[in-house]
């Protein structure tokens, strides 16, 4: 079964409970009611008795004083109303009826008559007729002055009255059909237009491959199935970005690499018996195994860079990383060094990979410069912004490469042979984007270039 169809299930069976329950609660509190209302009317018909009894009428002059009499003369002047008829009883035997013919004749069965006519005083009960159940009321009756005993039996038809009930009841049951049909169409196209969305995730993880990752839900309103939709999409979005991306590290790495283990199977097949020969291979063997290692490692830290436990955040004096790192840096090349501004606070930020991340810049610089040239290190804080530069005087990169160069394995083209495999940009964008950071680039081509991280600090950072 479709969860479109189990949807409409569960609703179509609460809203069937719900009617069935209402029905039987009508059907209830209506036979209650009208209980209520039988026995009230029995109560009535007996207080009208008594005024009767009361009164001239009941003993008019010139007329018989007798039981038998007096309760024909009421019998004579009260009709029943719907579903209720009344007898009289005199000296154990029915003697007479009301004008109005009843669905079923009670007083014509002498077991009943009877037991009623032993009553000494005001009984009420219920008895099974051909038409279903009746509730009675019996009145005693005695005439001073008249030897005889009488009653008066007032009946009410009990389920000959419920008739209108079941009509209404059934008039209820119906309408209660046609609104469970109505819901169940209403339901299958709510369900519809609810699951459509998850219907369309479904195609979509369907119809996506290895290589085609393209496919999107279109995503109408703002509710919790349409965030779904936005939810898949955004979810595309980073594997389509995560697995171009990792298309291109493949095909870039296994170019950057095919090189390098060409050239040492080349020189290790020619390898003859020449003592110096072997030295000479030895030597480059070892140096291309070193450009190998050093790709690899490049490497590793771009690949651990996306990964949650790539920084190790703790307190950092931005004035010490920047005096350390171009300490370290002297020993580079013959340039001249400079200092151009130091930060003198502290903020939350991972020490070690910013200052990798400076010396890779520092040494990019190295690498575009000539002896005597300089390059200058400087970091400064804003209110929220803490930016680390390296800035040197040397070629400056062209207008071609600045859209390229942090890009993994790209190179600007001023670049020589010699200048790696072109992961250093891209470790240093790495490092300031997982810091929620980025790298900025201000170049004039001949004069110089400045490359300048940023990277957010919290306010009210140590000062």
């Amino acid at each position: 079964m479709s969860a479109r169809a189990r949807i409409l299930a569960w609703v179509l069976l609460v809203v069937l409970l719900a009617l069935a329950g209402s029905l039987l609660a009508t059907r209830t509190v209506l036979h209650n009611q009208l209980d209520q209302r039988l026995d009230n009317e029995i109560a009535h018909e007996t207080g009208k008795l008594r005024a009767f009894l009361a009164s001239p009428d009941a003993r008019p002059a010139g007329q018989p004083a007798t039981v038998e009499a007096v309760l024909g003369r009421h019998l004579e002047r009260n009709l029943p109303e719907k579903y209720e008829t009344f007898f009289s009883i005199s000296d154990g035997a029915a003697s007479r009826r009301s004008a109005i013919e009843p669905p079923v004749r009670l007083d014509t069965d002498p077991k009943f008559v009877a037991e009623l006519s032993r009553a000494t005083s005001p009984a009420y009960g219920t008895v099974t007729t051909a038409v279903g159940s009746a509730r009675y009321g019996v009145v005693p009756v005695t005439i001073e002055g008249s030897p005889g005993r009488g009653a008066l039996v007032i009946v009410e038809f009990v389920d000959h009255a419920a008739g209108e009930i079941n009509d209404v009841v059934g008039v209820m049951a119906a309408m209660s059909g046609a609104a469970l049909v109505l819901a169940g169409l209403i339901g299958w196209l709510v369900a519809g237009r609810i699951l459509a969305p998850v219907r369309e995730v479904r195609l979509a993880a369907e119809q996506i491959g290895e290589t085609d990752l393209s496919r999107r839900i279109e995503v109408r309103g703002s509710d919790d199935v349409a965030a779904l939709g936005r939810t898949f999409n955004t979810m595309l979005d980073r594997l389509e970005s995560a697995f171009a991306g990792q298309r291109d590290f493949i095909d870039d790495a296994g170019h950057e690499l095919r090189t390098p283990i060409t050239i040492v199977r080349g020189h290790i097949e020619l390898m003859g018996e020449d003592p110096e020969e072997n030295a000479e291979t030895r030597r480059l063997v070892l140096d291309e195994l070193g450009r190998m290692q050093r790709i690899v490692d490049d490497l590793l830290v771009l690949a651990k860079s996306g990964n949650p436990g790539f920084l190790a955040p703790g307190e950092t004096d931005l004035a010490d990383l920047t005096v350390e790192t171009l300490a370290k840096s002297r020993p580079l090349a013959d340039r001249v060094w400079r200092l151009d501004a130091v930060a003198e606070v502290k903020v939350r930020a991972d020490g070690q990979r910013l200052a990798q991340a400076l010396l890779q810049l520092v040494s990019n610089a190295v690498r575009h410069t000539s002896p005597g040239e300089e390059i200058a290190l400087g970091s400064e804080v804003t209110a929220t912004t803490a930016r680390l530069w390296v800035r040197d005087t040397g070629e400056g990169v062209p207008p071609d490469s600045r859209s390229r160069i942090f890009d993994r394995f790209k190179r600007g083209s001023n670049s020589s042979g010699d200048d790696g495999a072109g992961l250093g940009l891209a470790i240093v964008a790495a490092i300031a984007e997982a810091h929620g950071g980025r790298v900025l680039l201000d170049t004039v081509p001949g004069e110089g270039a400045t490359f300048t991280m940023e990277i957010p600090v919290a306010e009210g950072a140590d000062r």
